[in-house]
């Protein structure tokens, strides 16, 4: 392995759109969503650890959740546990760790990752993200690996790569043309059928010094913040001086932040099944078995009849859910809430916002 290579994983989100299961406490990126005894986290770090050295990979998380962490990776250096005092969405969490990385190593080359993928080819995986960071090495690029959608998905990212279809069945690395963030189906159907397209992945790959450049050249509201990282960085007073920049920094993504602006930009293609489970809805697209109605019952015992398109989710496996006549909807039932409501992502974050009501506080 390079000893360059390095991995930041992004672990610090809310996990609002699959509650109940997740919740303020416990997001989905701690849990063991299918059986296996591993948490999306615990996945994460040892998909990574088969691309770069153990010690150099790097998990950003809020602070409340360092015994999580701790606890689900206790092979996990300290010093590699960067703990956010507030939620700012991912630029301000790459530029913590990018500064992190030069003060460490001014060559480090990283690759950046959420903590909740589903990748089930992993060997193909590690293929591609080895080759992703030797490609980097001796070039100023932002690398983006890009997964060829299946269907018109509106949940996704679409990346358009320059040279269009006849560029991508060269199978390398091309630059990218455009952005666009989470369309809508019928562009999503458009974006399909041009054959030009990649979906996100949400997983980057460049040099740490070329990132802070960009960050530095896009960002500066969020880049000037971490002014004096040279010294604070690695000494007693970090803690301090990461509260001081994370209280005034803007809530922004590193796509909109910096990917959809900078000439940097370029896409390796991916050979991997992937899925980015971010709510209940990809959870039902990506489950393993359906019936012959298209419905996922993930509970031993189901009375199910009627039903099409729904969801059945329960944490007592020796409880019986009977379910009639639902059509798109989801079940979830988990110990102390009973979720039934349309199998529809928009719709879902509009019901749960009536959490932040009073008296919902034990169930957030």
């Amino acid at each position: 392995m390079n000893r360059n290579f390095y991995c930041v994983i992004m672990a610090g989100g809310a996990g609002t759109r699959f509650w109940p299961v997740s919740k303020y406490n416990c997001p989905k990126q701690f849990l063991d969503m299918d059986g296996s005894g591993k948490s999306f986290l615990r996945k994460t770090f040892e998909r990574f650890s088969r691309i770069v050295p153990e010690e150099n990979i790097i998990v950003v998380t809020a602070d409340r959740f360092k015994d999580i962490v701790a606890g689900q990776l206790p092979e996990l250096k300290t010093e590699n546990l960067l703990l956010e005092p507030y939620s700012r969405d991912t630029a301000p969490c790459i530029a913590y760790a990018t500064y992190t990385l030069l003060k460490r190593n001014p060559d480090a080359i990283m690759a950046v990752t959420p903590a909740d993928h589903v990748i089930p080819d992993e060997d193909i995986f590690v293929e591609d993200v080895t080759k992703a960071l030797d490609y980097t090495i001796g070039r100023d690029i932002l690398m983006t690996l890009g997964v060829s959608p299946t269907r018109p998905d509106p949940n996704y990212g679409y990346i358009q790569v320059s040279g269009g279809r006849y560029k991508i069945k060269d199978n390398e690395a091309v630059k990218v043309k455009t952005f666009t963030e989470k369309p809508d189906i019928e562009l999503a159907k458009v974006f399909l059928n041009s054959g030009e397209f990649f979906w996100n992945s949400g997983i980057f790959v460049w040099k740490a010094e070329t990132v802070r450049e960009e960050l530095e050249r896009y960002l500066p509201e969020v880049t000037r913040l971490f002014a004096g990282w040279e010294n604070a960085i690695g000494s007693r007073v970090e803690r301090e001086f990461v509260e001081k920049a994370y209280t005034d920094c803007i809530k922004i993504s590193i796509d909109y932040g910096i990917m959809e602006k900078t000439e940097r930009a370029w896409l390796f293609p991916g050979h991997f099944k992937w899925a980015d489970i971010g709510n209940w809805e990809s959870l039902y697209d990506f489950f393993p078995e359906k019936d012959k109605d298209g419905n996922a019952m993930g509970c031993r015992k189901t009375l199910s009849s009627g039903n099409k398109n729904t969801m059945v989710i329960a944490k007592n496996k020796h409880k019986l859910i009977a379910v009639n006549g639902l059509e798109d909807y989801m079940v979830i039932d988990t110990d102390d809430v009973l979720l039934i409501c349309p199998k529809n992502d928009r719709k879902f974050k509009d019901f749960v916002a009536g959490l932040a009501m009073p008296g919902f506080e034990d169930y957030r």
